[in-house]
């Protein structure tokens, strides 16, 4: 080629350095010189890419190109002009500055002229050829389904020999087309739940003015990258920031100077240095103020490491950053935005256009098949487009089997597991071991349902030897990363929060995942053995390996009624948290329970509409060890003064349990049943009227939640007795009238929530004597007065009460004291799980 025989890559660099030397000798010729280098600068990219391609230009381009290296070279000897100038000749100095000006605006004429639409060209040549590509393609595909239907080979691998070809040309047209989509198929996707996502963040990028570091954040898959390619190309975006966008792809393994010194360069209007930008990057933290001309954008896409997004943030006025991850990163982002999943039409669409090459369901496609696949992908686009890839043109039984494993969980083929799970397997690699053991813990209960926090906190405390605050820390970080999602409700958030404020959801396709990671290898040496759907009876590959011991340390159940006669006999040696979900009036505990000799955390919870009679109950004698136990949705067996102690028993949660007098003194001493107890929670059990007194003589007893229970009616009148109790919950029982004065001999409390409890009359009129009574939540309570004794609770930093009672607390003008105002918050979303 013509630029390549004129070397004017080299020119251009010796240019540079005579340049370098002119701007330090020549004074007056300074502004014109810097001017001409960045000119240059910002040409040695398009020379070396013209050199290196290979390609051979019309002969206009050559033309052109003939004419800038001939000025370039007139710039070398300009130069060499100046250098040799004496400093003192002024008269020659400006002569040769007003020369070096003229060169400038030659080269700039260029720049903003030719140049341009030689891009615009090279834009039309690369759409046209692109499509000319895809349209053979597609021809080349229809010639191969045509073959294949005269030649009726199949392409399943099977007995014939001839099917093997043609199976891996279909998978390489496939592969193209998915690759095709990926780099020029945005226009559909971007019409498919994107418009509200960006909304908002054009909102803030362009409007808030305040944020100057905003956050696109989502799950694996869920299009977060083609929404921060729609804002770069979005017409009020450019003209905003008047096209001064730089897009960087930051990835796992970012080569981080390299980075930084291409934003420093877009910054400063030098990004055309490449690597000599390196040494022009300040080494010194870049968290400054600093002032430029137009405004903005860099968008960091791909981000995964807080450390490495700190050291890209540059703190310029007028600079903003768009950071791109799955993660959360609160600390630098001074707002999120986190995408939103495909609403069911849009999946639909999404899923048909991957599928069958449309946007909606053909008339001769199964459209409840269809739909019932688009609702198992729950609006993640990535597994919409994966899925849908994977099942086209595929008979409709495959689809059927593609359908049954899915609602287990199970990869449909290989495509599948590589293209969808294992890409989203990415997200656990960055997690520290025991994160990533808790992520893949999810997988043990049931999809679409609420995980109760205590029920994840109880488990993880007791299997991964950790406390309770590093387990919810561990949720937060989870939350972050967009692997869960942390229900709140308006009491959540403080230090006495309870399991009703705060559950877990998570996407099935995360649940998915946290399955297919959890169930490969030896099915005996599994670490959680998990059924990921309700089954009528237990799976059969279990029962075919009954005959050697499993060695699991999770166990998770999810059947329908179950009898003696269904359960089969397996032998657990190591494990330590057994899952029992079921939908049934009666169950039958399964009697390999006998065989956990180390279970610490026993889980039956009941989704059927009533409460399930257990049978079996008597095996409880048998677990020694048990630390933890939560009933939901069953009726309690009757104890007896023969049912052996649990001792290492730390933890009971009776949740929508009937109780049917099972709890009663006169039939069983609970301090001699749980000598260990340390919390107690009985949650909307509505036939428990009054707590028996023998609780009392639970003198280990710290956390004591009696809530939801509607005609509970009074407490013993020996709760003084529990001397260690720490946290005393009666949250809305209506039918409460009175505190016992005794409540004020609990010298150990710290927190009284007795929240709407509505007929409560008052407060006990010693409360006084609670010194270490931190916070008292009384939102919703009709009191009208306060005992006097309240001004000597020292120790109380924080009410939370109805306005027309704040008054009362804040006339004691107490220090320290945070009177909260409750806001009205109804909410039925409980009833959804039940």
């Amino acid at each position: 080629m013509v630029v390549t025989d004129l070397f004017l890559g080299e020119i251009a660099t010796e240019l540079l350095k005579q340049l370098l030397a002119i701007s330090k000798k020549a004074s007056l010729c300074k502004s014109s010189a810097e001017s001409l280098m960045a000119g240059i600068n910002e040409l040695i990219p398009m020379i070396q890419e013209i050199k290196l391609s290979g390609v051979e230009l019309p002969s206009n381009r050559q033309f052109q190109l003939d004419h800038l290296s001939r000025t370039l070279h007139e710039g070398l000897e300009l130069s060499k002009k100046v250098l040799k100038s004496n400093r003192w000749n002024v008269y020659k100095n400006l002569q040769l500055a007003r020369k070096m000006e003229k060169m400038e605006k030659k080269i700039y004429m260029f720049i903003n002229g030719p140049l341009q639409v030689h891009l615009l060209a090279d834009v039309h040549h690369m759409r046209f050829e692109t499509t000319e590509r895809f349209d053979k393609l597609e021809w080349s595909a229809k010639k191969l389904e045509e073959s294949i239907g005269n030649l009726k080979i199949g392409v399943g691998g099977g007995g014939g020999g001839g099917g093997g070809w043609i199976e891996e040309a279909v998978k390489r047209l496939e592969e193209e087309e998915m690759k095709w989509e990926g780099s020029f198929g945005n226009n559909f996707y971007s019409g498919l739940g994107i418009e509200e996502g960006k909304r908002k963040v054009k909102e803030m990028v362009i409007e808030r003015e305040n944020l100057n570091v905003v956050g696109i954040c989502g799950i694996g898959g869920s299009g977060k990258t083609t929404l921060a390619n729609e804002i770069c190309i979005d017409d009020q975006v450019r003209c905003h920031f008047e096209n001064r966008i730089l897009f960087l792809t930051v990835s796992q393994s970012p080569n981080v100077e390299n980075l930084k010194a291409k934003i420093w360069g877009f910054i400063t209007g030098n990004d055309g240095m490449g690597g000599m930008g390196y040494d022009l990057v300040p080494k010194w933290n870049l968290q400054f103020e600093w002032r430029i001309g137009a405004p903005m954008l860099i968008v960091l896409d791909d981000v995964w490491s807080l450390p490495v997004l700190e050291q890209l943030v540059f703190k310029v006025a007028g600079c903003k950053t768009l950071v791109v991850s799955r993660f959360k990163f609160q600390k630098v982002c001074n707002a999120t935005y986190n995408v939103e999943l495909l609403r069911r039409e849009e999946a639909i669409s999404l899923f048909c256009h991957s599928a069958f090459g449309k946007t909606s369901i053909p008339p001769a496609a199964d459209s409840n098949l269809v739909k019932q696949i688009v609702d198992e992908c729950k609006g993640l686009p990535l597994a919409l487009k994966v899925i849908g890839a994977s099942l086209r043109d595929q008979p409709e039984m495959y689809w059927e089997s593609a359908r049954k494993r899915l609602s287990r969980g199970e990869p449909i083929c290989e495509s599948h597991e590589s293209k969808l799970l294992d890409r989203m397997a990415i997200s656990t690699q960055f997690l520290s071991k025991n994160v990533r053991e808790c992520f893949l813990d999810l997988g043990s209960f049931p999809e679409d349902k609420k995980i109760p926090l205590d029920v994840l906190i109880n488990m993880w405390v007791e299997i991964h030897d950790i406390d309770p605050e590093e387990a919810f820390a561990i949720l937060v970080e989870l939350s972050d990363k967009n692997l869960l999602t942390l229900v709140k409700d308006a009491r959540a958030g403080d230090l006495y929060s309870s399991y009703y404020e705060i559950c877990i959801m998570q996407h099935d396709v995360l649940r998915d995942l946290a399955i297919h990671l959890s169930s490969c290898g030896d099915i005996n040496e599994r670490k959680r053995l998990l059924m990921p759907r309700r089954e009528a009876q237990l799976p059969k590959e279990w029962e075919r390996n009954a005959d050697r011991p499993f060695n699991a340390q999770i166990v998770s159940i999810h059947t329908g009624e179950m009898k003696e006669m269904d359960w089969f006999r397996m032998d657990f040696p190591k494990a330590e948290v057994l899952i029992l979900n079921f939908s049934a009036n009666d169950f039958f505990l399964p009697p390999f329970i006998d065989d956990m000799p180390k279970l610490r955390a026993l889980v039956m919870i009941n989704y059927s509409t009533t409460n399930a009679t257990i049978g079996n109950f008597s095996i409880f004698s048998s677990l020694a060890n048990l630390r933890s136990l939560w009933l939901e949705k069953v009726s309690i067996v009757r104890l007896s003064e023969s049912t052996v102690p649990l001792k290492k028993l730390r933890k009971i949660s009776l949740i929508l349990c009937k109780i049917n007098k099972s709890l009663d003194e006169s039939v069983i001493d609970l301090s001699h049943i749980f000598p260990s107890l340390s919390e107690l929670t009985i949650d909307h059990c509505e036939d428990l009227i009054q707590l028996p007194s023998s609780i009392c003589r639970i003198h280990s007893l710290q956390s004591l939640s009696i809530t939801n229970c509607h005609n509970l009616e009074k407490l013993p009148p020996n709760l003084g007795n529990l001397k260690s109790l720490q946290i005393l919950r009666l949250y809305a029982c209506p039918t409460l009238k009175m505190l016992p004065p005794c409540v004020c001999d609990l010298i150990w409390l710290k927190f009284l929530d007795i929240s709407q409890c509505v007929n409560l009359k008052g407060l006990p009129e010693w409360i006084g004597k609670l010194s270490r009574l931190e916070k008292i939540d009384m939102r919703e309570c009709s009191l009208v007065k306060l005992p006097n004794s309240v001004a000597s609770l020292e120790s109380l930093r924080k009410v939370i009460c109805e306005e027309d009672v704040s008054w009362l607390w804040k006339e004691m003008k107490k220090v320290n004291l945070d009177v909260q105002v409750a806001e009205k918050c109804y909410s039925l979303d409980w009833l959804d799980d039940y």
